[in-house]
């Protein structure tokens, strides 16, 4: 047991004289025992390792905290953003039958693409106006439209591109392969368009051509018994439009 120190205390009685005394007990200094003394100091250097923790996490969460918005505009920075004027961009076809060839047009009716000239990433689309096909022959282009592109439910064939090869410039000429999805009668197809870009200032100029296996893909054959068209059509992009850093 500790060392203790007894001390007398008086006691006054109503009379004001002294009639007794009692007795407090006082632990000495350092009469702790020693294992007592040393989990009390592991104690508080636990706990204070724990507080530096804490205030080492708290001060990271604070500086991320900082820097999202600041790497998030650099981000932003870094997409190009295209946006098609649709009154010069057009989409060109050409099918062949045995007996001639047919050439005709579709109108574009939006296009807005985002990319990084860095890492290559694309996103955004480019819409075709299913129902604003022309041949040059009213009856053929009603059966186009209608009865192949099925354009009353379907409305719009989309191209949204997802990544390209190559590098872009910034000015001048540039070769690309641009990597995306064709979405024809609500089916999306994965395809590779090569493409001619050239810019100018904020102005943009590019040019690409694809095959669409249409039939491949579900649509009508227009063949008929006397005359056979070929199961592919050839598709041309001609875009421009306004780029933005």
């Amino acid at each position: 047991m500790p060392a203790a120190v007894l001390e007398s205390t008086p006691r006054l009685s109503s009379s004001s004289t002294l009639t007794d005394s009692t007795y407090l007990i006082y632990p000495q200094r350092n009469s702790l025992p020693a294992m007592l003394r040393s989990r009390l100091r592991s104690s508080c250097r636990s706990a204070s390792l724990i507080s530096s923790r804490n205030l080492f996490r708290n001060a990271l969460l604070l500086i991320a905290a900082a820097l999202s918005p600041a790497i998030l505009h650099a981000q932003d920075k870094a997409q190009d953003k295209l946006s098609l004027d649709t009154t010069r961009s057009e989409v060109h076809f050409t099918l062949a039958d045995a007996l001639h060839t047919v050439h005709g047009t579709f109108h574009i009716q939006q296009g807005d693409v985002t990319f990084d000239p860095a890492t290559g990433k694309a996103n955004g689309s480019i819409l075709v106006d299913a129902l604003s096909g022309k041949s040059g022959n009213s009856v053929r282009d009603h059966r186009m439209t209608n009865d192949e592109l099925k354009a009353p439910d379907y409305k719009t064939v989309a191209f949204a591109p997802t990544r390209f090869t190559g590098t872009f410039n910034p000015t001048g000429d540039s070769t690309l392969q641009v990597h995306g999805l064709f979405t024809l009668i609500g089916t999306p197809h994965e395809i590779d368009v090569p493409m001619q870009v050239q810019v100018n200032g904020d102005q943009i100029h590019a040019v690409g051509s694809f095959v669409v296996p249409y039939v491949q893909w579900g649509l009508k054959d227009p063949s008929t018994f006397m005359i056979k068209v070929n199961k592919e059509v050839h598709v041309d992009l001609d875009l421009s439009g306004t780029l933005r850093h």
